[in-house]
């Protein structure tokens, strides 16, 4: 089991701003930007090439959606969007808000503070409700409201 699956179990911390029954978001521990996110399917897939073609759509539609978020809520020219694959063998794809072309480079990043992390995926999940996304904000950000 990966370590993003024990995140969406539960059995792992997360900080969640996004989820449905195909995929969630939440908050990458090493951001290279304040807001940059996850999108990582529910079903475990090593390789994003062997993604289900539906699944794999909708986590680009999830993506657009969080990047749409981030724009809003960090006041960024836009998002973008990266899949690398190699340090976690989980598909997922990042979500950074940015603006120039070179926003960091991912494998610089570094860990963050808790307090940066939540006030960022705070400012991410209003900036959802406010795009009319609420109804997938989990109602805790550190669960997805398994009991």
């Amino acid at each position: 089991m990966s370590i993003f699956s024990k995140i969406i179990d539960g059995e792992l911390p997360g900080r969640f701003v996004f989820a449905d029954d195909v995929c969630v978001a939440f908050a990458t521990i090493e951001p290279v930007a304040p807001g940059h996110v996850l999108i990582v399917p529910r079903q475990e897939v090593d390789k994003f090439s062997d993604v289900d073609p539906e699944i794999f759509a909708r986590m680009a539609n999830v993506a657009q959606i969080i990047g749409r978020a981030q724009e809003r809520a960090f006041h960024t020219e836009r998002a973008v969007v990266s899949i690398l694959g190699f340090d976690v063998p989980h598909t997922h794809i990042h979500v950074v808000p940015a603006n120039s072309h070179t926003p960091g480079e991912l494998g610089k990043a570094q860990a963050a503070p808790a307090e940066e992390l939540d006030e960022a995926m705070t400012k991410l999940r209003v900036a959802l409700g406010e795009l009319g996304y609420g109804e997938f904000v989990p109602a805790q950000m550190n669960s997805l409201g398994k009991s």
